[in-house]
C-alpha cells in the first residue's frame, strides 16, 4: 500500500456455512453467517463475532509489509489480542496483485481474507467485496466510503520525494531530479499501472508541472524525460533497495518516506508546496474469503481506537483522527511526529483516480521504453 504501496493487496465455502448463533450450530431470527454478516450486530455482536473468528483459527492478508504504517505491530497486534495467527502473503505486492489473488485464488483456503487496496484499484473491482460497517462507521466520512460498506478509507498521507542526501544532491523541486547528480537514481514505489502509490507518484509530478487532478499527462512526460537522461530506474523502491543504495531517490507517501530514516539516517523528505497530492487507501472484505468471521473481526480491529492509533505510529493518518482528537482517544505523541505539510493538499475523485489510471494504462509503456 505515498501524496501511496504498491504495492500492495476468493474461496467458494464448501458445504453447510457455519451460523453464528448461542451454540454455533442453529440459525436463529438474529443471526446470520459470518459470510453473509454486514456488521458484528448481524452475528449476534463482538463476542459472538470474536468466537466465530478464533473457530476458523486463521487470517489470510495480502501485500502489508511489515514496515508500510506500521503494519508489522498492527499484524502482531491482533495475534496477540485475539490469539488468531495471520498468513501474510506477497508483502511488496501492488494493489492489482491482490485484487489478482482474489481471482485466482478463488475457492482455495489461500485466498486473501481482506485487502488494503488504493482507490483507482478498488472503485473498479467493487463486484469481488462483500458489504460489512465496523462498529465506528460513523466516524468515517461519507466521502471516504461506500454508502453499503463495500470498501471505506482507513489510512492516508502526502505524495513526498524521498532521498538520501549524501547521494544526491538537495531536493527543492521537481525539475532537479532532470540534473546529472541523478543518473540511475529515481525510482517509484511500483509500477503506477498497478501500484497506487506509483500512479500518485505521477500525478504529483503532473500537477508540480502544471496540470491537474484531471491530467496525468505532464507526469508521464516527465519520467519519460527521466528516463532519455538515464535518471529513472525501472526498479520497484522497497525497504532494501533504499538501505542498500539502489534506489537513494524515491516518489512515495511521506509516512512510508519517512520510515527509511531508520535505516539512512541521512534520508529526508521533500513535498513540493505546489503539489501537495493527499490520498488515503481502503480496505475490503473479499465477498469469498475462505475466513469471513476473521475477516470481519480484523476490519473491526484496524478500526478500533487501538488499531488507528497503530497507523498513526507509523505516520499514516488514520481515517478516524479527527474524531479520535475529538474524543481524546489519538496518541498525541504520534500525531506531533507527523511530516509538515505547508499549503493547500489536493485529493483525487473516483473519476479522476479512473482517469489517471486508464491514461496510464494507454501511455506509461511507451513512455519509460
Amino acid at each position: 500500500m505515498s501524496l501511496g504501496l504498491g504495492l500492495r493487496r476468493l474461496g467458494i465455502l464448501a458445504g453447510a456455512l457455519v451460523l453464528l448463533t448461542a451454540c454455533g450450530q442453529t440459525t436463529s431470527s438474529s443471526t446470520t453467517s459470518a459470510a453473509n454478516a454486514k456488521s458484528a450486530a448481524d452475528v449476534g455482536g463482538m463476542d459472538a463475532l470474536v468466537t466465530a473468528a478464533k473457530k476458523e483459527g486463521k487470517l489470510n492478508v495480502i501485500a502489508l509489509p511489515p514496515d508500510w504504517a506500521n503494519y508489522g505491530a498492527i499484524i502482531s497486534g491482533f495475534t496477540a489480542k485475539y490469539g488468531i495467527p495471520i498468513d501474510s502473503a506477497n508483502p511488496n505486492g501492488s494493489s492489482q496483485d491482490e485484487v489478482n489473488a482474489v481471482q485466482q485464488l478463488a475457492g482455495t483456503t489461500r485466498a486473501p481474507d481482506v485487502l488494503d487496496i488504493g482507490m483507482a484499484v478498488a472503485l473498479a473491482n467493487t463486484n469481488l467485496f462483500a458489504p460489512y460497517k465496523v462498529q465506528t462507521w460513523n466516524d468515517i466520512l461519507d466521502s471516504q466510503k461506500e454508502p453499503t460498506g463495500l470498501w471505506f478509507q482507513d489510512y492516508g498521507g502526502y505524495m513526498s520525494i524521498g532521498y538520501d542526501s549524501s547521494k544526491v544532491p538537495a531536493i527543492t523541486a521537481i525539475d532537479d531530479l532532470l540534473g546529472s547528480g541523478f543518473h540511475g537514481r529515481v525510482a517509484l514505489n511500483g509500477d503506477p499501472t498497478k501500484a497506487n502509490a506509483a500512479l500518485n507518484g505521477v500525478m504529483m509530478t503532473s500537477i508540480a508541472k502544471g496540470g491537474s487532478a484531471d491530467d496525468i499527462s505532464k507526469g508521464v512526460d516527465f519520467f519519460h524525460q527521466l528516463k532519455l537522461k538515464g535518471n529513472f530506474v525501472p526498479v520497484q523502491a522497497t525497504t532494501a533497495t533504499v538501505k542498500n543504495g539502489t534506489t537513494p531517490v524515491v516518489f512515495d507517501w511521506d509516512y512510508l518516506s519517512a520510515a527509511h530514516g531508520a535505516d539512512v539516517p541521512t534520508w529526508k523528505v521533500f513535498v513540493p508546496n505546489n503539489a501537495i497530492l493527499g490520498g488515503y487507501y481502503a480496505q475490503a472484505v473479499n465477498k469469498q474469503a475462505p475466513h469471513p468471521a476473521a475477516a470481519r473481526l480484523w476490519m473491526e480491529y484496524l478500526y478500533s481506537d487501538e488499531g488507528q492509533n497503530l497507523w498513526l505510529k507509523g505516520l499514516a493518518r488514520p481515517v478516524r483522527m479527527a474524531a479520535m482528537q475529538k474524543s481524546g482517544k489519538v496518541d498525541s505523541g504520534a500525531a506531533a511526529k507527523l511530516p509538515p505539510v505547508n499549503g493547500t493538499p489536493v485529493f483525487l475523485s473516483a473519476d479522476q483516480a479512473t482517469k489517471a489510471k486508464d491514461y496510464l494504462a494507454s501511455h506509461w509503456a511507451q513512455a519509460i521504453g
